[in-house]
């Protein structure tokens, strides 16, 4: 059922949300299913895309989600997690009070998911963040039809074509052949990022220890518990770290300016971020070694996904709103903003 529209619609207007749906100060609303997609502040029932912390919140009371999903946020907030943890394997649907609802695999992380709700014979899917590439820590993104298109747009600008990150990972172990008296301190984000690199390190064959921050320790071993190959993994401790010369070394971003990184023998400073496709965020922040890896569509994909999920309604949100709106209008698509506050970059 399409989107109920006013008698004479304008080109450039924003698709409406179905009558049933709301923003509030909370996050998105389902009135008839009485939840929150990704709420900011602690509800009664929360539907949770994925465990980053801009999107999982600690203090709901009933938390519907992925399996990895609720691993992951009782890895970070313990009993804060929920009250209530529900799991949803991907493409089970369940029934909450007369809504339809069920989550679809959006290759953003371990248990990311988009969330299809169906109401009143409309469908309505809100992407979460998500991906394109070939991820060997989750499954790939499934586009899933609906009526109306929920979608981020964290690199929703034409400049933000990402390359492939079999490029980026040589380019770190050239870097390991270039430099074996330096240390190469990778600033990753703990969740997603990290295990990502690490997977992507471990497909070329790379078996030696891979050293890390403590901060990054716990969600390694989810990822781990839920079947994903890590390899040897060793903490980055002590007076070991002067014997680290030509070893890959992850911490979280802001330990690397910290007195946690002196010690390190000339370390290689590298981040890696969909951000570094932009230099002077990388001299910005001193780094020698910019790799490219986003766990955020990029351009390309940003547009691909509205042409194979086609849903004739599109709202865009966090992120080059503007510049994707506008290339959805110009390629037929009903296409508007959609303002969720209080969602971050996650670390990219």
């Amino acid at each position: 059922m399409p989107l109920p529209t006013s008698p004479t619609p304008s080109p450039t207007a924003a698709p409406p949300l179905p009558p049933w749906l709301a923003m509030t100060e909370k996050g998105l609303w389902c009135e008839p299913g009485r939840f929150y997609v990704d709420p900011h502040r602690p509800v009664n029932r929360a539907v949770i895309t994925h465990g980053h912390g801009d999107h999982a919140r600690p203090g709901h009371r009933t938390v519907l989600a992925t399996p990895p999903t609720l691993a992951i946020m009782r890895a970070r907030y313990g009993d804060a997690a929920g009250h209530t943890l529900q799991p949803l394997a991907y493409g089970e649907a369940i029934r909450i009070d007369g809504v339809t609802v069920s989550l679809h695999p959006a290759g953003h992380i371990l248990g990311s998911a988009q969330v299809r709700i169906e109401c009143a014979g409309i469908r309505v899917v809100v992407s979460g963040d998500f991906k394109r590439c070939d991820d060997p820590t989750c499954p790939p993104f499934e586009p899933v039809a609906c009526d109306l298109f929920i979608t981020e747009a964290t690199f929703g600008l034409p400049v933000f074509r990402h390359p492939p990150d079999a490029e980026e990972i040589d380019r770190l172990l050239a870097s390991l052949q270039l430099f074996p008296d330096r240390a190469h301190l990778i600033g990753v984000y703990a969740l997603g990022k990290c295990q990502r690199l690490i997977a992507l390190v471990r497909r070329t064959g790379y078996e030696r220890p891979i050293y890390l921050h403590g901060a990054l320790a716990a969600l390694c071993s989810v990822y781990a518990r839920h079947g994903i190959e890590l390899g040897p993994l060793l903490p980055a401790t002590g007076g070991a770290r002067r014997h680290m010369a030509g070893e890959i070394v992850l911490c979280p971003p802001s330990a690397i300016a910290d007195r946690w990184s002196r010690g390190f023998p000339e370390p290689v400073i590298g981040l890696a971020s969909g951000w570094m496709l932009i230099r002077q965020r990388a001299r910005q922040h001193g780094v020698e070694l910019p790799l490219v890896i986003s766990d955020h569509a990029d351009w390309i994909e940003l547009t691909q996904t509205l042409d194979d999920v086609a849903a004739p309604s599109v709202l865009v949100t966090h992120g080059g709103e503007e510049a994707l709106v506008h290339h959805a209008r110009g390629h037929g698509f009903r296409a508007g903003a959609l303002s969720l506050a209080g969602y971050a970059e996650d670390g990219e």
